[in-house]
């Protein structure tokens, strides 16, 4: 992160070993080998001290949750799933702080949500009749973001600061339970 004001650069906010945990819904289509679908998850992510520090300036951002959608595309090989996927995401912010620290004054804007693309790849494997666990890398790519200081915060009003680099890379580890309604569930190999 940069301001126009040139007081230094921020850093690039990236937190490395974050964790996040949630849930997934998502449908999947079976013909012959390969599996087609769509999914959708929700992430909270225990993000809550990103602060950075340039002379008098902290500007802090917190990561509440991380939200995808994306088509799945794969084949099968007996139980296992190769598969990639594609599709949007979203990422909430409680809150986005800049505190002069000299006079102690400080503005927030709240409830910020930022969207991206979405690419992945992953295994799944089908363990037992209903059940997959699965492990996946996703990036999520996120869109610059600008915040102007109002003329009331004193020194710094009316400065620009510019977050860039704000990509978010996850591996993520699951377990899923298919319920396999119409009969046309992906059985990978199973032959159901």
């Amino acid at each position: 992160m940069t301001d126009t004001f040139f007081l230094g650069d921020f850093g690039n906010g990236n937190n490395n070993g974050v964790f996040i945990g949630g849930g997934q819904v998502g449908y999947n289509w079976q013909v012959g080998y390969a599996v087609l679908g769509i999914e959708a998850d929700f992430d909270g992510a225990a993000n809550n001290n990103n602060t950075r520090t340039v002379g008098i300036v902290q500007v802090t951002s917190n990561n509440r949750w991380i939200t995808t959608l994306a088509a799945r595309f794969g084949l099968t090989n007996g139980p296992w799933l190769f598969y990639g996927k594609a599709g949007g995401g979203w990422v909430g912010n409680e809150d986005f702080t800049i505190t002069n620290l000299a006079t102690g004054a400080s503005i927030t804007a709240s409830n910020n949500s930022n969207s991206g693309w979405l690419l992945g790849a992953g295994i799944e494997w089908a363990f037992a009749p209903n059940w997959s666990a699965k492990v996946e890398y996703n990036f999520l790519g996120l869109d610059d973001r600008t915040f102007v200081t109002p003329f009331g915060f004193q020194r710094f009003a009316g400065d620009t600061f510019f977050e860039r680099n704000r990509d978010i890379q996850m591996v993520k580890v699951g377990i899923n339970y298919r319920f396999n309604w119409s009969g046309y569930g992906y059985g990978y190999g199973y032959g159901y």
